[in-house]
Order: C-alpha cells, then sequence, then structure tokens
C-alpha cells in the first residue's frame, strides 16, 4: 500500500541545460578532444560530490533534528528557513519540504516528470534517480523497488510516495537508529547516507548494514 502525494506538473521542470551548463559541457568536450582531461577523472570528481560531499549538507540537517527537538519542529513546520539557517540554500533548494519517517510510515522521493532534487543538501543526484525506470516503477510498485536496493520493510509499514517538483523538494528524515543517544551531532551525521535521505535506505547505527 502507498500513498502517492500528487502536485500539480504544469509547470517548467529542469529537464534542459541552464545556460551555464551546457558551456560547462561545450567546454569539456573541447578540452576531452585536444586531451587536456581526462573524463575518467571528470567522472570521479563528480562521484565524490555526489555520494560524499553535497550529501553532507542534508546528513547535517538530519542529525540537528534528531539531537534537537524545536529544530526539529522548526524542521517540519517551515524546512526551507530551517534548512538555510545552516546555510544550505541556493538552486535546486529554495523551497523545501522535510518528511520524517516513522515506525508507521516510511518517506519515499521520486520526481516522475525529470530528475527534480535538492541538491544544496543531497549533491549531485545519482544516475538511477533520473533514470525512467525508478521513475515510473517507485509510484506504482515502491516496496519492490525499495527490496531491489535491498530494503525490506514490514508488511504493515505505510509507504508515501512523494513527487518533486521544480517549486518543491523533499528531504526524507530517517527515523534515528537505537543504540545512538551518547553519540555526538557529527558522529549521528556519520550514520546518514544519500539514499536515506532519499528513502531508498534507512539509517543504521554503527556497525549495522542497513
Amino acid at each position: 500500500m502507498h500513498d502517492h502525494a500528487d502536485h500539480d506538473h504544469d509547470h517548467h521542470h529542469d529537464n534542459r541545460y541552464s545556460d551555464m551548463q551546457a558551456r560547462v559541457k561545450a567546454l569539456e568536450t573541447v578540452l576531452t578532444e585536444k586531451g587536456l582531461i581526462d573524463p575518467a577523472a571528470i567522472d570521479a570528481i563528480v562521484e565524490t560530490y555526489e555520494t560524499k560531499i553535497g550529501p553532507r549538507n542534508g546528513a547535517h540537517v538530519v542529525a540537528k533534528a534528531w539531537s534537537d527537538a524545536a529544530f526539529a519542529e522548526w524542521l517540519n513546520t517551515d524546512a526551507t528557513a530551517a534548512i538555510a539557517s545552516l546555510g544550505y540554500a541556493g538552486r535546486q533548494g529554495e523551497h523545501m519540504r522535510a518528511v520524517f519517517n516513522t515506525p508507521e510510515t516510511h518517506n519515499l522521493v521520486v520526481c516522475t516528470l525529470c530528475s527534480c532534487y535538492p541538491w544544496s543538501v543531497l549533491g549531485l543526484p545519482p544516475v538511477w534517480y533520473k533514470a525512467p525506470a525508478y521513475r515510473a516503477r517507485v509510484v506504482i510498485d515502491p516496496r519492490g523497488v525499495l527490496a531491489e536496493f535491498g530494503l525490506t520493510l514490514p508488511a504493515e509499514k505505510k509507504i508515501r510516495v512523494w513527487d518533486s517538483t521544480a517549486e518543491l523538494r523533499y528531504l526524507v528524515i530517517p527515523e534515528r537508529p537505537e543504540g545512538t543517544e551518547g553519540l555526538s551531532e557529527q558522529q549521528l551525521a556519520g550514520l546518514v547516507s544519500r539514499d536515506a535521505m532519499i528513502g531508498t535506505a534507512i539509517a543504521s547505527a554503527p556497525g549495522v548494514v542497513a
């Protein structure tokens, strides 16, 4: 069972290169053809920003919500302002909503029409997030898609799918793992992965594989 949060998609999505993106792509092509840069090296840098540097911002947001009840309430009522207070704002993250996982409900994010994604807190979107297969199937069979990511949820847990748009993007706040009461905010942030903030994984205590 899942509850698909519908939104009006009669608006502009980020499905074309911006002028800057087009310029960067053209420059990359020219430099590659001249043998001045290595595409593999660029891919490695992109991978770093996609999976490590970028998601650290979101992990900081989650860890603060876990350890600061007042911040968690602010994040729940005005995620855009709460996230901006930590210095994370800008393009692709102007309007945010935080959705909190609970023992009863697991949240999962998709953009069914393109690949709207909160870059300011999660870095670059993973390839699979932009893939038509994920965008189509996660709405129809979210439980099956999660199983393919290695996440099997209890049958009684509801899965809610949130459809990101150019106007509003979502950040999943995973449940805080048990046994982490004595950890610092920094240590808690280390438990939060990019995928957990999209909803295709959960946060795990140290030494526990999600």
